[in-house]
């Protein structure tokens, strides 16, 4: 099962590198990881998403809440949450009909053209993943995708608990 975790901990060299290695000793996979400073520029928020059942999820969050820079780490899975991620697609749109239905795609899926090439289009799309996987879907049915890039997730909870140190 996919899950999002958040860590809060202290903005010190070396931080990440204890969670990733953590990770990495375990044989745990991060499918995706994002950093940065919160408010409070004292502290930095990590977003990791990954795959595991309940028993897995566990053991890794004992295991980071033991490292002496983490504050908190929540399974943002298991609460009400907001999740999004960043997509930059480049697909080819050589002619009209493909530069029309790549458009048609974007305009749907709420996306944008940021950038366009003799025979391409760059495309962004700002969501969760599983409307990410479907615009990519689309598009892979409308033209060839030349490049892909995407953020990782980003979550926070909803109402008015937060994640604080």
């Amino acid at each position: 099962m996919r899950r999002i975790l958040s860590i809060l901990l202290e903005n010190e060299p070396g931080s990440l590198s204890r969670i990733v290695g953590l990770f990495s000793q375990r044989a745990y996979n991060i499918d995706s990881l994002t950093v940065g400073t919160t408010a409070d520029h004292t502290l930095s928020r990590i977003t990791i998403t990954t795959h595991g059942d309940d028993r897995v999820v566990e053991q890794i969050t004992k295991q980071v809440n033991k490292l002496v820079d983490v504050l908190k780490i929540i399974d943002l899975t298991e609460v009400p949450h907001i999740e999004r991620e960043l997509l930059l697609v480049k697909v080819f749109a050589k002619d009209e009909a493909t530069r029309a239905a790549v458009t048609r795609i974007a305009d749907v899926y709420q996306g944008s053209i940021i950038d366009m090439g003799k025979q391409s289009y760059t495309l962004q799309l700002l969501s969760n993943a599983e409307r990410l996987e479907s615009f990519l879907d689309m598009l892979r049915h409308e033209s060839d995708i030349i490049e892909l890039v995407r953020s990782g997730a980003v979550g926070i909870g909803r109402g008015d608990k937060a994640l604080k140190g």
